[in-house]
């Protein structure tokens, strides 16, 4: 017989939700994907030339469409 198990929504509802810090940088990087142009589906990713954390925005002229390969290894470098 299986043992009946309760739901904690509450611990649910925490861990599966965005925190108020990861809801700003998702809209700094959707943003920065608008000003680029690229649409629903595109393979590409907005990189910042000058990362957010390092006091780059999200202006044209730090923007740039890289491959998602291209940034996860500029990622790496930087670190």
């Amino acid at each position: 017989m299986q043992k009946l198990r309760i739901r904690d929504y509450e611990r649910e509802y925490k861990m599966y939700h965005a925190k108020p810090e990861q809801k700003k940088r998702r809209a700094l990087r959707n943003a920065a994907r608008r000003k680029l142009g690229l649409k629903v589906g595109d393979p590409r990713e907005a990189d910042h030339i000058r990362p957010l954390d390092r006091g780059g925005g999200n202006g044209r002229s730090n923007l740039r469409a890289v491959s998602l390969k291209t940034n996860r290894r500029k990622f790496n470098h930087v670190r």
